[in-house]
């Protein structure tokens, strides 16, 4: 997206058409144009006009509001290192093209600084793209109080800068779209060490992105002494994903009752927790299980649920750990 004020083709815009002049929010025109000789006005209209369509359709409250959206989703997404071929595209994630040898032959100790550097990258690419998006904020909110000036004659003054500042603020956008994108890690040395006469096919690193593990909080129910928790990832991937449930009792009361916590690695996206007490509450947290080559993770869904009271003098519940706890 490459917006010009010049070139909007206002050579061809019918200035003596009803939709140009006649606007529910200028019903004090009338008043406006006799500040103005009648070309000043024409002028002051033409502009006023560029500057509107560009606050409705490229930096529309709705477009703001959808990168917002965007921008909170990247900060709880988890970001990887990924290795490809110099022919392929971030993606392409056939297990035939890379063999798991290739990545054995990289230099372990090199990798980890790799890694470094891509959890360095990832971060300062997530504060750009925050401020990135207060710049987009605030440039739509003094565009906005400039549209309902009104006096006419400053804004006619100082068009010049405002046609600067739709410039810089279309450049704001690009760059921000451009770098929604994680993009290639630049290496200075060589991952794979010399290992003499085996050929090493040319690779590259980038940084990829996998969509937030949620809890479906519909789905996830508390009974009396288990719960059954359900969780989602937005876009499923390609070959399934091992997961890292984590739960413990909140408030225990007694040193018993600090057992009743654990991690437990699960394959699937649904999961039941048993012999939990009745009418406590339990906190309950999941992501991915750890990956080698997973560089960021800033955020982990957790969920908090109390379970249902047990009948009066019922028989306690079983404790975690004992033989026949009901972990499944």
């Amino acid at each position: 997206m490459n917006f010009k004020v010049t070139g909007l083709g206002l050579d061809k815009m019918r200035l003596d058409s009803p939709q140009s002049f006649l606007d529910t929010e200028e019903v004090e025109e009338g008043e406006d144009e006799q500040l103005l000789e009648p070309e000043a006005w024409r002028a002051y209209m033409e502009h006023r006009n560029v500057l509107r369509d560009f606050l409705t359709s490229d930096l529309s409250p709705h477009l703001l509001k959808r990168l917002h959206a965007r921008m909170q989703l990247l900060k709880k997404c988890s970001y990887y290192i990924e290795l490809l071929p110099k022919h392929l595209a971030l993606g392409d994630q056939n297990p035939l093209v890379l063999p798991n040898t290739v990545f054995q032959l990289i230099d372990p100790w090199k990798f980890q600084r790799m890694k470094k550097v891509g959890t360095a990258q990832t971060k300062i690419q997530l504060l750009l793209l925050g401020d990135l998006l207060e710049q987009l904020d605030r440039g739509r909110a003094e565009l906005d109080a400039l549209l309902e000036s009104p006096d006419p004659r400053p804004f006619l003054a100082g068009w010049g800068l405002v046609e600067q500042r739709l410039a810089d603020l279309s450049a704001v956008m690009d760059n921000f779209l451009a770098m929604m994108v994680p993009g290639r890690l630049h290496t200075k040395h060589r991952l794979v060490s010399d290992i003499g006469a085996t050929k090493i096919p040319h690779i590259r690193l980038m940084l990829s992105t996998k969509m937030p593990v949620m809890f479906d909080r519909k789905e996830s129910v508390a009974h009396q002494d288990w719960v059954s928790l359900r969780w989602f990832v937005t876009i499923q991937p390609a070959v399934p994903e091992q997961f890292e449930l984590r739960f413990k009792l909140l408030e225990p009361r007694t040193q018993q009752e600090c057992t009743q916590c654990g991690i437990i690695p699960v394959a699937t996206c649904t999961f039941d927790v048993h012999n939990l007490l009745p009418n406590r509450t339990y906190k309950f947290t999941v992501k991915r299980a750890e990956s080698y080559t997973l560089v960021y993770e800033p955020w982990r869904d957790s969920l908090t649920l109390q379970t249902t009271p047990g009948p009066p003098g019922g028989p306690a519940p079983s404790r975690l750990g004992e033989p026949q706890s009901g972990l499944q």
